[in-house]
């Protein structure tokens, strides 16, 4: 039974060296969240154990949860680098599946390959997938909370053609064309969840609704539980390599000292079976 309490050490310090490692690995991407391995001990018990009597087991990964907490904002001066300071993500779509996904990571660029016929272009993150906003009116007036599309056309009604971008702090969107008037093309939309712990890692900083962290409720930035938006800038990976590299030493030091326990384990059983040879 030894044996097997100390394995179960020797694998959840396996996971927590992969954690950890994982987050080295990511201290330069852009909205990366950093992650923190739990665990929990087990015990072999019943309902009618003397409580006095009860042999812990081992222990188990109870969970491997995100920190959510707000990374370094770093000066980029790209109008389409954006960061959220405070709560709130960002919502993109990708235009294959239309699925819906949600990231820290605010940079983003103009394309136009997907709207060839019109000349208009998507605001689109590094993978193509295309910001979300919220429908606004021409005074700036946010008119619904379902998001869309970010498009920017081409030229405006007078046909002048598109000349740049602004974002503000609230989120909202302006084309600038080249008669020198401008036009709003919409309120970048934040996503906010009951729990955001819950939402699920699929790769490129990005992040899945799930049942445990509930549906998005979208909004505008610097509103309610919204954070402000921050143009031409990028929030960093929260990871503190220190902290990391202290978190490193502690999880080896945690996966030689249950190797060591099984090591001994098995030279006592070495002993025993000496005994009746």
């Amino acid at each position: 039974m030894s044996y097997y309490t100390s394995l179960s050490g020797l694998e959840n310090a396996h996971t927590d060296l992969s954690v950890i490692g994982n987050n080295i690995a990511n201290a330069q991407t852009t909205g990366f969240k950093k992650s923190d391995a739990q665990f929990a001990n087990l015990v072999a018990a019943s309902a009618y154990s003397n409580p006095k009597e009860i042999v812990g087991i081992g222990s188990t990964v109870s969970s491997i949860t995100q920190n959510f907490s707000q990374g370094a904002i770093q000066q980029t001066g790209s109008a389409l680098d954006l960061a959220v300071s405070g709560d709130g993500f960002f919502a993109v779509k990708s235009p294959i599946t239309s699925q819906i996904a949600f990231t820290r990571n605010g940079n983003f660029s103009l394309d136009s390959t997907a709207a060839v016929a019109t000349g208009n272009s998507y605001i689109v993150d590094a993978n193509g997938n295309r910001m979300q906003i919220l429908p606004t009116s021409a005074a700036g007036a946010v008119t619904s909370t379902t998001p869309t599309d970010a498009v920017v056309p081409a030229a405006n009604a007078a046909g002048a053609l598109f000349s740049g971008i602004t974002v503000a702090a609230n989120g909202r969107v302006n084309a600038s064309y080249a008669d020198g008037t401008s036009s709003v093309v919409g309120t970048v939309a934040l996503a906010s969840f009951a729990s955001p712990t819950g939402l699920q890692q699929i790769g490129s900083a990005d992040y899945h609704a799930t049942g445990l962290s509930g549906t998005a409720s979208y909004g505008q930035p610097n509103t309610s539980q919204y954070g402000g938006l921050l143009s031409g800038a990028l929030e960093a990976s929260n990871v503190d390599l220190s902290s990391e590299m202290v978190n490193l030493i502690t999880a080896q030091q945690y996966f030689q000292a249950n190797a060591k326990a099984i090591d001994a384990n098995t030279a006592i059983n070495q002993a025993v079976i000496n005994l009746h040879s």
